[in-house]
């Protein structure tokens, strides 16, 4: 569960080339991740969010919410944690110690934005560097010559 606007203050304040970084974008970021680790996650937005949240719509394995009028994120967020029928399985993202308290008092893991922020950027780019290194041959397969070489060696021409 992330505290959304934390995590978006916490990255246009620390990260350089990360300024103008928006909640869908920062959105998008997250879900690639938690693709590339296979989990999913909840994102939860302080305010009612903006009129049109179509841009939200396409964004897999992330459950973006917004807390909406006469609340805020870190009670929706308190709340889920206080529900969780596995607390030990959730990590809680936020940099507001009152968050990391609820989530330690529930046994779950607790993680500043930036931490996370920091282990999700260096997963992506360690995963970003595997592509890079693969053959393009593994992406596109091999020419139709190669293919009759192989079968040649093969034998099973």
């Amino acid at each position: 569960i992330i505290d959304g606007h934390n995590l978006l203050w916490s990255i246009q304040k620390e990260f350089e080339g990360f300024e103008s970084t928006t909640a869908v974008q920062m959105c998008f970021i997250i879900s690639r991740y938690l693709r590339l680790i296979g989990e999913k996650g909840e994102i939860v937005f302080d305010g009612t969010g903006p009129a049109d949240r179509g841009r939200f719509d396409n964004i897999s394995n992330l459950e973006v919410c917004f807390a909406g009028l006469g609340t805020d994120a870190d009670t929706v967020i308190e709340n889920k944690i206080k529900a969780s029928t596995a607390p030990k399985r959730l990590t809680v993202v936020s940099s507001d110690r009152r968050l990391r308290d609820a989530a330690r008092a529930r046994k779950a893991v607790s993680m500043k934005s930036k931490q996370f922020w920091d282990g999700l950027q260096k997963e992506l780019i360690r995963k970003d560097r595997k592509i890079a290194e693969e053959p393009q041959a593994k992406r596109t397969g091999l020419s139709e010559s190669e293919t009759k070489k192989w079968l040649k060696f093969f034998g099973l021409e």
